[in-house]
């Protein structure tokens, strides 16, 4: 079984995530290290991919400047998103040349782990036909944008665990005139940190991967992976089941 690194890093500036991203990604591309799965929350940020529209951008510099939003072109997949706290932001860099040599299988296989957490909660979410992401009903839940580089993939997931979906005015998320929702406004009270555990248990078992969880610490020597790692493993899960 391959192993993934998992690691917590907290609230962190989109272009210092960025960074790490790239750092891990090369080392894979050289076959070096293992995949890892980085788990963060950003402050106030709006995205643009690869594919977006400007018009889909509603406000101008000013406007998001006063309202304390930065922004970012990006080279992933999709239009125009909005990253901000409470949001659980997953960044999988994977190389799938040791999984399947698929783009779509990959990121249905991404929606599908997020699918499965919500369940835990008790949040029926699923798919809509040619729409990247996750729904429930009508309303988005999870945005999806990705990036692959010989088969190393990041960029990735953004789920709104607790985010303050005001913020969501600014843009046409994703390109698309449909609203979004969050599992706090689905009644569900949890930190992203404990969402973001039970997710990694079900991205190792549909991914086929040992997740090692790694201590919470600075993440400057993320593509070396040093730290000692800790299994994270199905009897970590059985305990969350318990709490809640």
């Amino acid at each position: 079984m391959r192993e993934c690194k998992v690691r917590e890093l907290g609230r962190m500036d989109y272009g210092r995530a960025l960074e790490l991203q790239q750092q891990i990604a090369a080392r894979r591309k050289q076959g070096l290290g293992p995949d890892h799965l980085l788990l963060l929350e950003h402050p106030h940020v709006i995205t643009m991919g690869r594919n977006g529209h400007l018009e889909n951008l509603l406000a101008s510099d000013e406007i998001l400047s006063r309202a304390g939003i930065a922004f970012y072109a990006t080279d992933r997949g999709g239009d125009v998103t909005y990253h901000g706290p409470g949001q659980l932001v997953g960044y999988p860099i994977l190389d799938l040349r040791e999984w399947k040599r698929d783009v779509g299988a990959y990121v249905r296989a991404v929606e599908q782990t997020i699918i499965d957490t919500l369940a835990d909660y008790e949040i029926a979410a699923g798919r809509i036909p040619k729409l990247t992401g996750v729904w429930v009903g009508e309303r988005k839940i999870a945005a999806i944008g990705v990036h692959l580089s010989r088969w190393v993939t990041s960029h990735g997931f953004a789920l709104n665990v607790s985010t303050d979906l005001s913020y969501f005015q600014y843009i046409v998320p994703c390109g698309l005139t449909r609203p979004v929702t969050s599992m706090a406004a689905l009644g569900v009270r949890a930190g992203w940190d404990e969402v973001g555990r039970r997710l990694a248990v079900h991205f190792g078992r549909i991914f086929d991967c040992e997740m090692l969880m790694q201590p919470r610490t600075e993440p400057q020597s993320l593509g070396s992976g040093g730290s000692e790692s800790i299994v994270f493993a199905a009897p970590l899960f059985t305990a969350l089941e318990r709490e809640n």
